[in-house]
């Protein structure tokens, strides 16, 4: 568990991190470009990576479902749709709200099964969590934005 959860920061970290680059890029080309540059480095980076670990057993995909062909499809909406709320929220709000979207919805596909995943039961505290997680972004951003005053 103690793995699962620092690989879950790292994610976080990661995600951060990808915002912001996609913020940048975004500053010197349009959204469509900056989604494909994205995917692409991505998508060669995996490959590579991927060939080094485990060799072209990577290529295997004997099991697979057709349907699944088109999730990358999803990866497409995540980036453009990421780059065009930062544009207009920025960092920090962009994250949280998406956050707030993830919970809610892994959750509903949780309790529902949504494309064959295990269904489990919904409890109030799972409810209760997620309001306060959405309390806590509203007052996070119902605070007063202060200037920073720079000592000499």
């Amino acid at each position: 568990m103690i793995i699962g959860i620092l690989l879950a920061l790292v994610a976080g970290a990661f995600v951060g991190l990808q915002n912001i680059f996609n913020r940048h890029l975004n500053e010197h080309v349009s959204s469509w470009f900056a989604t494909t540059f994205v995917l692409l480095t991505g998508s060669v980076a995996a490959l590579i990576i991927g060939l080094l670990l485990q060799g072209t057993k990577i290529f295997d995909v004997s099991g697979m479902k057709p349907s699944y062909w088109f999730f990358g499809l999803v990866g497409v909406g995540v980036i453009y749709t990421m780059i065009q709320a930062m544009r207009r929220l920025g960092p920090t709000k962009t994250v949280l709200i998406s956050i707030i979207a993830q919970l809610a919805f892994s959750l509903l596909f949780d309790v529902t099964g949504f494309l064959t995943l295990p269904q489990v039961d919904l409890k109030w505290q799972d409810i209760v969590g997620v309001l306060l997680i959405i309390s806590g972004v509203l007052i996070f951003n119902l605070k007063k934005k202060v200037p920073l005053v720079r000592v000499k």
